[in-house]
């Protein structure tokens, strides 16, 4: 998912960190359960936070956060510290998320170009995914030349250096600024954002969707398998994810065009159905199509729900919709926990994604 990558080169390679230090499974998923318990309990409260204060400083403070996460890796590799790096990570990602996009909508609305959100953030998306497929590529040299100590240093520099650009964003408000200090303004933007989220039919519908679709995108922890059940080699594997990553970029430079959202949901439900169902190695192209789709469609459901939003708590409302992707994505997990073929999981994943199709219809 979006609020889990990382382009850095610790991420595609932190499997290796633990198992060199001798973790269990059992310890493992104990780390990963800590890190989703922390940002699920993070991400409203931050949006709220974002509104209170300032959303770039918040931003640059959770990218500091999530740099001294990987710092305490690279420093303490041993269960006590990835247990620590985690709950800082998943922290920081939560100061982030909501902040950055509300910064950028407010700030072009105040220019007067709402309009052209769409078309940045794709392009920022598609720079995203394109330097995480970077930094995947940088992994493996740097671990060989350095160890986890160069692969995490290299990490804990990326994120200072976005902290630091980020500092230099413009800062506009679509209402009254925010203060120097969250001060008493944290609970009311709270309130406001947790009101307009459940008192407005057409935001909370949005909010719905803009939920459901990120959801989706927790299927690519499957691919593996489902090519592997296709008759994909090893070596074929990362060859075919690069793909599904190649169309997601695509995906995301595309969302500036007014493509209907129910109808790129529908294509992308009938892709996923026919990629799973066809035996040969080639239907994983059509899956990767539908990635294609989806992230067109969070881009478009994202847009939709910004141009709703008339109140000030605009971070805490898209922080709801964070909460509600998330928890949807765990959903799915429990769903690929049956004992059934790859094909057919995929396929009842499909429908779901066909009803997120109704309700943006609506």
């Amino acid at each position: 998912m979006r609020a889990c990558s990382e382009a850095v080169p610790l991420y595609p390679v932190y499997a290796l960190l633990f198992a060199g230090t001798g973790l269990s499974t059992a310890q493992v998923s104990s780390l990963f359960a800590l890190w989703s318990i922390v940002a699920f309990a993070a991400e409203i409260p931050s949006g709220a936070l974002a509104d209170a204060w300032s959303r770039k400083r918040l931003y640059a403070l959770g990218e500091l956060i999530t740099a001294a996460g990987f710092a305490t890796w690279t420093l303490w590799p041993s269960y006590p510290g990835f247990a620590l790096g985690f709950v800082l990570w998943g922290l920081g990602g939560s100061l982030s998320s909501g902040a950055l996009e509300a910064l950028v909508y407010d700030s072009l609305s105040a220019a007067g170009r709402a309009g052209d959100y769409a078309r940045i953030m794709g392009r920022a998306n598609t720079v995203s995914i394109l330097a995480m497929l970077g930094a995947t590529l940088l992994a493996a040299p740097a671990w060989q030349a350095g160890g986890h100590v160069l692969v995490g240093a290299l990490s804990v520099a990326i994120k200072l250096v976005g902290a630091a650009l980020s500092l230099h964003l413009p800062e506009k408000r679509g209402s009254e600024p925010a203060d120097d200090s969250p001060g008493d303004g944290y609970w009311s933007m709270l309130r406001s954002g947790l009101r307009e989220t459940a008192s407005s039919r057409p935001v909370a519908r949005k909010v719905l969707v803009a939920a459901l679709i990120p959801g989706f995108t927790a299927l690519d922890e499957y691919l593996p398998l489902l090519s592997t059940d296709k008759g994909a080699s090893i070596a074929q594997v990362p060859l075919l994810y690069a793909v599904t990553a190649l169309t997601m970029a695509a995906g995301s430079a595309l969302a500036g065009r007014r493509f209907p959202l129910p109808a790129a949901l529908t294509i992308a439900a009938a892709a996923v159905t026919a990629g799973a169902l066809i035996p040969h190695l080639a239907a994983m192209i059509v899956v990767s199509v539908a990635f294609g789709l989806l992230e067109y469609s969070i881009i478009r459901a994202e847009t939709r729900l910004q141009d709703s939003i008339t109140g000030p708590a605009r971070s805490t409302v898209l922080s709801v919709a964070g909460f509600g992707g998330e928890v949807f994505a765990v959903a799915l997990y429990a769903v690929f926990a049956f004992d059934l073929p790859m094909s057919t999981l995929f396929t009842l994943c499909a429908l779901p994604l066909l009803a997120t199709a109704m309700i943006a219809r609506r």
